[in-house]
């Protein structure tokens, strides 16, 4: 069964870390109920959701998809690049302990898991501002002997690799080109965003959905034509800080 652990909106959100965009008044309350709307949609496409409650000291503490890796045999604690987010592995340890042996990253490694892009067993790595060498080979390392391939790419532009692309499944990758180094992606096929929304490269398949946010209709609108099923959810409030529709989550098989 797939499980999707999340963690609810701190009241501090507002004062998050903030790369790429500048800061917004942000309306918690409405950010609150986007989350609960987004982990409802969650539930409605089949996966158990394991919410944990929010940290109000920690503002950024929702986006659980960058503190942790969640793989088939093993999960693995990153060190993230923005240093004050760094506390908030513990609790999602904590979460997964039950479910997988956990690993660590060390200094000097800085890995965030919106960096890595699963594709069955190659884990694309964005080379980020967030995610350095030292934190892809360590990631390496620790993986050795479980046959992933650990494959580096180069982001810039945006907060992480799936920022610029993700997987859409079937050989199929949604992507900004100019966010990333293409190259890097060349066994399978790019589906470009649209040109207006350069920002709609983040998406999360599901079963045989794709879900993605309700603010980029044109990019919605090329998925449906390519035959994908495209389920959106409103994440205005949760954009301001950076955030999309894989950070919030992190989805891992319970039976292992």
């Amino acid at each position: 069964m797939l499980a999707a652990l999340t963690r609810g909106v701190s009241p501090a959100l507002a004062a998050c870390e903030l790369t790429w965009i500048p800061r917004q008044e942000i309306d918690i309350a409405l950010a609150v109920e986007q989350h609960h709307a987004y982990e409802r949609t969650l539930s409605e496409l089949g996966l158990h959701v394991i919410s944990l409650p929010a940290e109000p000291d920690m503002p950024d503490a929702m986006f659980v998809e960058d503190p942790i890796l969640v793989l088939d045999e093993v999960a693995v604690l990153t060190r993230m690049g923005a240093e004050s987010r760094r506390a908030e592995g513990q609790g999602l340890a904590a979460a997964v302990a039950p479910f997988r042996p956990l690993r660590s990253l060390r200094e000097s490694a800085t890995l965030e898991g919106g960096d890595v892009m699963r594709i069955g067993r190659d884990l694309f790595v964005g080379l980020s501002s967030r995610t350095n060498e030292a934190g892809i080979a360590q990631l390496q390392a620790e993986l050795e002997g479980f046959r992933y391939r650990v494959r580096p790419v180069e982001v810039r532009g945006c907060l992480h690799l799936k920022s610029a692309c993700c997987s859409l499944g079937d050989g199929k990758i949604l992507a900004n080109p100019e966010w990333l180094d293409v190259a890097a992606l060349h066994a399978f096929q790019i589906v470009p965003v649209a040109a207006d929304e350069p920002g709609a490269a983040n998406v999360l398949r599901i079963g045989d959905t794709v879900l993605m946010p309700s603010c980029f209709p044109h990019t919605e609108a090329l998925l449906r034509a390519g035959g994908l099923k495209v389920r959106t959810v409103d994440i205005s409030e949760l954009i301001k800080a950076e955030a999309a529709v894989t950070c919030s989550s992190v989805v891992f098989e319970l039976n292992q």
